[in-house]
């Protein structure tokens, strides 16, 4: 069975903060380190075969260390990804274990360098093998499966128990000191299934819509570009507060009949 993975993404600013501390990875499309977001929503297209990974980070840290933070992560995923993609299909936990390790790694040498007191940022990705699909995220980026008409939540959020007014600190995130505590990144091993439905997105989205806004949005027909136009939308009209990044990727399933040219996609690349 080969799978189409389709995908649409955006990156707003918002209506109230001055910056933009998110960013996004789309199979090697980001951000720069200081942006004020996407003019719009974009979408791109993938087979299991290409092996592709979308994510979102979400910074956090006063004085643009936030967006530092995220972009530190983005460029490390990409150098990663671009020398170890093999590893995907050969060992895909091992993968995704080191890229958080060495996202890490990245963010605190430069809080290191930089004598930066705080600054890290979440990050939620979905990692697409040959055979099945791996959910990963550090810290409250959320990701979201829908299928059959359900909705769950598939990511963990990493935070303590909130004692007042305010949202709990993060208990996990890249940037995290592992001499002061390790870096335990929460894994979910997920088989391919058509029409279903994954959303990666920041607090943005989650902070100002529903669970019941976003299973219907999800719930839709139509493209994947419509649908995050549509939670775009609605994320501002409600106030907007943060910046508001999401991917929404769209499962799709066809028999493929030419044992070569499955063997050719999978592999050419590689030789």
């Amino acid at each position: 069975m080969a799978y189409q993975i389709d995908y649409a993404y955006t990156c707003h600013i918002g209506k109230v903060r001055a910056n933009n501390e998110d960013n996004f990875w789309c199979s090697g499309v980001r951000l720069p380190v200081h942006n004020q977001g996407l003019d719009g929503v974009l979408t791109g297209h993938a087979k299991n075969w290409d092996l592709p990974v979308l994510a979102v980070f979400d910074g956090m840290g006063g004085e643009s260390c936030g967006e530092v933070a995220a972009f530190l992560a983005v460029e490390e995923l990409g150098r990663y990804y671009e020398q170890n993609r093999k590893n995907l299909r050969r060992e895909p936990h091992d993968f995704l274990r080191e890229l958080c390790e060495n996202m890490n790694r990245a963010v605190c040498r430069y809080s290191r360098e930089k004598r930066v007191g705080s600054m890290g940022t979440t990050a939620a990705f979905m990692a697409f093998g040959e055979k099945n699909l791996y959910a990963c995220n550090v810290g409250d980026s959320r990701i979201y499966e829908f299928c059959d008409g359900k909705l769950e939540q598939i990511s963990t959020d990493h935070v303590a128990f909130a004692r007042g007014i305010g949202k709990a600190p993060l208990t996990q995130y890249l940037g995290l000191d592992e001499e002061n505590m390790a870096l335990e990144p929460s894994l979910r091993l997920l088989p391919y299934q058509a029409g279903s439905r994954y959303l990666i997105c920041s607090d943005g989205v989650t902070d100002m819509l529903t669970l019941e806004e976003l299973r219907d949005f999800l719930g839709r027909e139509g493209t994947a570009e419509a649908k995050v136009s549509a939670i775009l939308k609605k994320a501002l009209e409600k106030g907007g507060r943060d910046n508001v990044t999401m991917i929404l990727i769209q499962i799709e399933g066809s028999e493929e009949k030419n044992p070569f040219k499955i063997w050719m996609g999978r592999h050419g690349a590689d030789c």
